[in-house]
């Protein structure tokens, strides 16, 4: 009989898990907008922003990760030719810069489709990502946090 209830118990208890799990998962986010309700109209300007910014921006990281690819080849090599490794690194912070700045004028032309109340949650959610230390969430994940 006591074993009985504990596999009763122990079901009851993994279809309340397995059901919690179900209805906590969020949907991918694509972007920081994802966090914030948006009217119809809302999200129509932000796909459009987004379709001329996510394409630029991953061309720009795919460029940033190649140039670190190249580094790393150049700082085991055989022989070190500092010059090659300066010119990459410069290289390297150029394109963080202007993955930066990209990533500046976008939240900027988000920011301007935004009634007053949405952008106080935009700004809580972007200051969230900097002390987090940085921006990234451009391209599928799992809304986890919020």
């Amino acid at each position: 009989m006591k074993d009985i209830l504990i596999v009763v118990l122990s079901l009851v208890i993994l279809v309340f898990l397995i059901n919690r799990l179900r209805t906590t998962r969020h949907k991918p986010i694509r972007g920081y907008l994802d966090l914030i309700n948006l009217t119809e109209e809302q999200k129509r300007q932000v796909e459009e922003i987004r379709r001329d910014f996510l394409p630029d921006v991953a061309e720009t990281r795919r460029a940033l990760r190649q140039k670190r690819l190249e580094l790393n080849d150049l700082l085991f090599a055989e022989q070190t030719d500092m010059r090659a490794i300066e010119d990459h690194s410069m290289e390297i912070i150029r394109l963080q810069s202007e993955l930066e700045r990209k990533v500046i004028d976008h939240i900027l032309q988000e920011k301007n489709i935004l009634s007053a109340e949405q952008k106080k949650r935009f700004h809580e959610v972007i200051r969230g990502e900097f002390e987090r230390g940085g921006l990234g969430v451009h391209g599928e994940r799992s809304n986890t946090e919020n």
